[in-house]
């Protein structure tokens, strides 16, 4: 099965477009033309249950699996706690959840389904929990080649068309195009990325990348050289910066992780310009997103508490226990309501001593999340 299987207007079939395309396409005519008509130019509209003052509407509370990737992988046999995907999806979606992202798609082999739902006969199956849960999947943490060969460019084609049968509006990946610290490794990290992302659009896709505190260093790009010829100072601008600046905007996006854009902000703010001394640049990044929001379609909504003992400078926390004014960050970066924030805590199982606890911290920061005026 694939999105065409699901009724869908014909005008969508006369098109090549599956549900989930038309549904946005049609809506974004009609709340663009309605904006247009009453700001006399372009603007972003309101979602529905943007009301009241509301940050995050309804429809926009999510959560990565990572966080509960406990209750997914373990034995149903074994404990009466939620177990598997179809079991964690019905809790989620019982404590409020309407957005999903998925961080694989392997789940415990005695659950329903099978170890593997990364099958076109798993999306499905996956499909049918979402739609009957009225879940959105939004996105997945799997794997961008990290070569441009005939094989990898099928094996991402077969990655979107699991993608488009889940109804994913995202595709990307966990870590950073790249791990180096050098401009050279960046530029070629573009390139194929911008390959890929205009590949991903093909498919009705935005493919994103998803950034720890490292993707905010500073990138090395100016000499002296060092013994291998790799630029040893920099001029100031972050590796994620730069990537932006060299991938297609229409092709190319990213999902902040808002904790770890903090931490990079308490870590990363003192380099060594091209004349050897010492500078310094504080990173904020609320005014990175705000000055290309779109780019940002995604977010990891991840807290955290303050934290000098640590080589981070925060400790995470379930959503709203922390300290990083999620208030503020929200309003500055504009599109009120348009994003897609997804709550993760990578600390949330708690082991065999508190096998509850992943869930019991979904239903805690839920509420919190809700609870976010501005």
């Amino acid at each position: 099965m694939n999105d065409n299987d699901v009724k869908i207007p014909e005008l969508a079939r006369t098109l090549g477009l599956g549900r989930r395309q038309f549904l946005a396409a049609t809506t974004a005519i009609a709340t663009a033309g309605a904006a247009t008509a009453a700001a006399g130019g372009t603007a972003y509209a309101s979602p529905a249950g943007n009301a009241n003052g509301t940050l995050v509407p309804a429809s926009k509370r999510g959560i990565i699996l990572y966080t509960v990737r406990d209750a997914v992988s373990r034995d149903p046999n074994t404990t009466d706690l939620a177990s598997g995907f179809k079991e964690v999806l019905g809790e989620l979606s019982r404590i409020g959840f309407r957005q999903i992202e998925f961080a694989g798609y392997r789940q415990h082999a005695n659950a329903e389904g099978g170890a593997d739902l990364g099958t076109v006969a798993g999306a499905t199956l996956l499909r049918s929990w979402l739609d009957d849960l009225g879940l959105e999947a939004e996105g997945n943490h799997g794997s961008i080649p990290s070569t441009i060969t005939p094989e990898t460019i099928a094996a991402f084609d077969s990655a979107c068309e699991i993608a488009n049968i889940l109804g994913l509006g995202h595709i990307g990946t966990g870590g950073d195009p790249t791990g180096s610290a050098y401009v050279a490794d960046w530029v070629a990290a573009a390139e194929r990325w911008n390959f890929f992302g205009e590949r991903a659009s093909r498919h009705g896709l935005k493919l994103y990348t998803h950034n720890h505190d490292i993707a905010y260093s500073f990138l090395l790009d100016s000499g002296p050289l060092d013994a291998a010829g790799n630029p040893t100072r920099s001029s100031g601008i972050r590796r994620l910066e730069h990537f932006l600046a060299h991938t297609d905007p229409k092709h190319v996006f990213l999902e902040m992780d808002i904790f770890w854009a903090h931490v990079a902000q308490y870590k990363h703010h003192t380099y060594t310009a091209p004349d050897g001394s010492q500078a310094r640049s504080v990173f904020d990044p609320a005014a990175v997103v705000a000055a290309q929001t779109k780019r940002f379609p995604l977010f990891h909504a991840k807290d955290g508490r303050r934290d000098a003992t640590t080589s981070n400078g925060y400790t995470m926390t379930p959503f709203g226990e922390g300290d990083i004014d999620y208030s503020t960050f929200f309003r500055r970066v504009g599109a009120k309501g348009s994003h897609n924030p997804m709550w993760e805590q990578d600390t949330a199982p708690g082991g065999a001593a508190n096998p509850g606890q992943s869930l019991a911290f979904a239903q805690t920061s839920y509420d919190n999340l809700a609870a976010l005026r501005g």
